[in-house]
């Protein structure tokens, strides 16, 4: 039995690893606010607000913890975590993400790629996230030397999902499948996608964190043509009917946003100078012993999260509202180029 510390371990990662931890039969500490949710079931909540001073004297005593994992994305509370607990972890565990690189355009790129510049300011906004991210990266660094993992993620996906882009798929073929109208894709599907379920992720991040394993990783799985995504989630979600397929122009002329956001076409990138956001090389995560499960159990976890929140909802994080996609439908499918 090991001593967890999740800076977080109320949302939707951070309860993930929660969950895991506990599952393997370790003591879980999670220190949050608990606004975000709640701990499972066997762990013990430590209330704090990491935006202030003497945060982390909430935690017991000098209990000594064999994993900190931390999923913050403000540079200010990485550095207040690593100044109070660099010295009480024996392993260390840093959530990041792919947003961190300068660049986008090169498929393929591994993690010696070029990063943004560093945030310098304790808290940024969203626009600066990838900038925030990096600014941690370094804080960690600074703390623990060469003794942390940092795992780069990429698109988290599965049951939960607050961002709504992955599961608008196996959803919106579901609600085509009960309606019996087409689904609206788009034509150029050869392009790749890249994703990594929460759960294996989590997994990892507990598995390989306690096995004292250190670097910086692109933690996600390989990628795929986003067609095949597509055939498996009308697959998941019971759908013979049509998909129509429409082209890069027939989009961006109707003002539909690529990949997330109101009024967009989620998991869709057109524009070349992110041909690479969904296409990097997570050779180095898999060495170390990240795995994906089937294709069809993270849709399925996310088709399940999609009924839970309404297939037919009106869509303001990602996707198109089913209404808007069947105008599309009828204005643009006829004029699109073949």
């Amino acid at each position: 039995m090991s001593q967890v510390l999740i800076l977080g371990g109320t949302s939707w990662l951070g309860g993930a690893v929660a969950t895991a931890s506990r599952a393997a039969g370790h003591e879980v500490t999670a220190l949050a606010r608990g606004a975000s949710g709640t701990v499972p079931p066997g762990a013990r909540l430590v209330r704090a607000d990491r935006a202030t001073d003497g945060a982390y004297a909430a935690l017991p005593g000098r209990t000594a913890y064999d994993l900190v994992v931390d999923v913050a994305r403000e540079p200010g509370q990485v550095r207040g975590a690593v100044r109070a607990l660099a010295d009480r972890a024996r392993h260390w565990v840093f959530v990041s993400s792919c947003s961190v690189y300068a660049s986008h355009a090169t498929p393929g790129a591994g993690e010696s790629a070029d990063l943004l510049p560093a945030l310098v300011a304790d808290e940024g906004t969203p626009q600066e996230y990838g900038a925030a991210k990096v600014a941690c990266e370094q804080a960690v660094t600074a703390g623990r030397g060469s003794a942390a993992l940092i795992a780069r993620a990429g698109l988290i996906v599965g049951g939960g999902d607050p961002s709504e882009r992955f599961g608008y798929w196996p959803g919106r073929f579901a609600l085509a499948a009960r309606d019996a109208h087409p689904v609206l894709v788009p034509e150029r599907t050869e392009r790749p996608v890249q994703w990594i379920d929460v759960l294996d992720l989590a997994e990892w991040l507990l598995v390989a964190g306690l096995a004292g394993s250190t670097g910086t990783y692109n933690a996600m799985g390989p990628p795929v043509p986003l067609g095949d995504l597509l055939s498996a989630a009308a697959q998941v979600a019971g759908f013979t009917g049509t998909q129509v397929p429409v082209s890069d122009a027939a989009l961006s002329a109707a003002h539909i946003e690529e990949f997330m956001g109101a009024n967009s076409l989620p998991l869709w990138i057109a524009d070349p100078q992110w041909s690479g956001f969904l296409d990097r090389d997570a050779t180095a995560a898999a060495r170390a012993g990240l795995r994906s499960r089937p294709l069809a159990q993270t849709l399925a976890a996310a088709l399940a999260w999609e009924r839970q929140l309404g297939l037919d909802r009106a869509r303001s994080r990602a996707g198109l509202d089913r209404s808007r996609e069947l105008e599309l439908l009828e204005s643009l499918a006829p004029q699109d180029p073949r």
